[in-house]
């Protein structure tokens, strides 16, 4: 008889295990004696549970994260979401390649392709950067000054006719009265007559839905078959064909008109092509989204703070009744651009709450920061780059006291946001790709508060208003309820 040892399958296995463990780490350190380390200096990096730990963090809001990870990290670091890196850069010291950077080195294309169904194909982040360069010269020609002079007299004219509806006295949500105004406005300026006189209520809820279409689940499955999206490619097909028409009729008729419409159908390429059909609704419904809710939020805004801080509002209706005594009741391009008090308020309005609160890039080629204490970081190709204007706008060794509602930091003398210089404040993006719309923005909301702070008295009378972190861009929450009463004449 024989005698053997018979091994337990359970044993073999621990063993095998082990085995495979100590190969492992005997490999590792045999890595760490022999190659030679990385020389990159990469930033730190926020910790968390591997993958659903930091996405979840990021989900219930990137500016609670921030708050909590800059204290600590500093002012670059990298957020790992599922297979993206995103390396935050925040602050002028850090942010200025972030802006001035070409597009072949950091690129807004493969970021913000989710645009794509709303604005439409051919246009915008669905063509190639010299022809998209191109488009945005036609946005540039669309907005020069002498442009700007016809669109501020509609301007007011549209404000005038809305605020005539208004009684004697009475109580409104001057949040939903904004919203209104702006898209009427925006219509009329860069839609043009066709749509504000005969096709405005069609059009609005178009928009409705292509807004209503834009999701946070849409930047990561922008085609998704959901309701809301199948809504918004009916509206985008519908918005093509009432607009092939209005160009049709114009070009029939012969007729030019002084709206952002008109300069789209005379526009053309370097090579001499002119826009098509297809391209002129891509870039109307671009400009609208560009425009229509952030003008329409910071207008809410102003509104709040002029009405909680009696020292501001004081200042502006001073500043209107200067104004009225120099030009009488008129208002037009050049008035508004004397406004100087009230663009402050608007501009400190827009510094705390900037719609958009995070921007992004694509990097494709390595590059090198040094932060305010002189630490240098390597960002590594293929990591997204991002930086934060909500965040940014309310650094403390940029601004003093920067939670506070203070628009006379940028009077002469201060001037805080260029004192740590030139990408101090962000809430209109810079550099190479600064909002196009920024001169149109502030008449816009100027000629709106221009006429009600010449026409009535106001006051707050909900809470102070708070902020909406749920919506893509970044607004008002709830209701905000203002008293208002028709003003005697300003200025006898």
């Amino acid at each position: 008889m024989q005698f053997g040892v018979r091994m337990d399958p359970d044993n073999k296995l621990l063993n095998m295990g082990i085995l495979i463990l100590a190969t492992v780490v005997v490999a590792k350190l045999i890595s760490v004696l022999i190659m030679p380390r990385s020389k990159k200096r990469l930033p730190p990096v926020v910790q968390g549970w591997p993958v659903i730990g930091v996405l979840l963090r990021f989900l219930k809001g990137p500016i609670i994260m921030l708050r909590e990870e800059y204290p600590k990290l500093g002012s670059v670091f990298t957020v790992n979401l599922a297979h993206k890196k995103i390396t935050f850069l925040i602050g002028p010291e850090v942010s200025a390649h972030f802006f001035k950077a070409p597009e072949s080195e950091l690129s807004q294309q493969e970021v913000y392709r989710f645009n794509v169904p709303v604005f439409g194909p051919g246009v915008v982040f669905d063509v190639d950067y010299s022809v998209r360069q191109e488009q945005f010269r036609f946005f540039t020609e669309s907005l020069r000054v002498n442009k700007l002079k016809g669109y501020v007299d509609q301007m007011v004219m549209e404000a005038e006719d809305y605020f005539s509806k208004w009684g004697e006295s009475g109580e409104v949500d001057l949040k939903y009265e904004l919203e209104h105004l702006i898209i009427l406005t925006a219509s009329r300026c860069l839609l043009g007559r066709e749509v504000r006189d005969k096709l405005f209520d069609d059009v609005s809820a178009l928009f409705h839905d292509l807004d209503n279409g834009m999701l946070p689940i849409s930047v990561l499955f922008p085609y998704l078959p959901i309701p809301a999206h199948n809504r918004r490619d009916k509206a985008r097909k519908r918005l093509a064909e009432i607009f092939s028409n209005i160009i049709t009729s114009r070009k029939h008729a012969g007729k030019s008109e002084n709206d952002m419409l008109q300069c789209f159908i005379e526009s053309k390429y370097k090579d001499g092509r002119p826009t098509t059909e297809s391209e002129i609704t891509g870039l109307l419904i671009a400009a609208l989204f560009g425009g229509q809710h952030t003008s329409s939020i910071t207008s809410t805004w102003t509104g709040a703070y002029l009405l909680k801080y009696k020292q501001y509002l004081s200042a502006v209706v001073e500043e209107q009744k200067t104004l009225m005594k120099k030009h009488g009741n008129k208002v037009d391009h050049d008035i508004l651009s004397e406004m100087d008090v009230l663009y402050r308020c608007i501009k400190e309005a827009l510094r705390l709450h900037p719609p958009l609160i995070m921007l992004l890039r694509s990097s494709h080629t390595d590059f090198s920061v040094t932060t305010r204490d002189g630490k240098e970081y390597d960002i590594p190709k293929g990591h997204i780059v991002a930086t934060s204007p909500a965040f940014a706008n309310r650094l403390s060794h940029v601004y003093k006291e920067p939670d506070k509602y203070d628009p006379d930091r940028f009077a002469i003398g201060r001037e805080e946001d260029k004192v740590a210089g030139p990408f101090s404040y962000v809430s209109f993006g810079g550099g190479r790709h600064g909002c196009l719309g920024e001169p149109f923005a502030y008449l816009q909301i100027k000629a709106i508060w221009s006429h009600l702070l010449r026409n009535f008295e106001l006051e707050l009378v909900s809470p102070f208003p708070e902020i909406d972190w749920n919506a893509m861009v970044v607004g008002v929450k709830g209701k905000v309820m203002v008293r208002y009463k028709r003003r005697e004449l300003m200025v006898e």
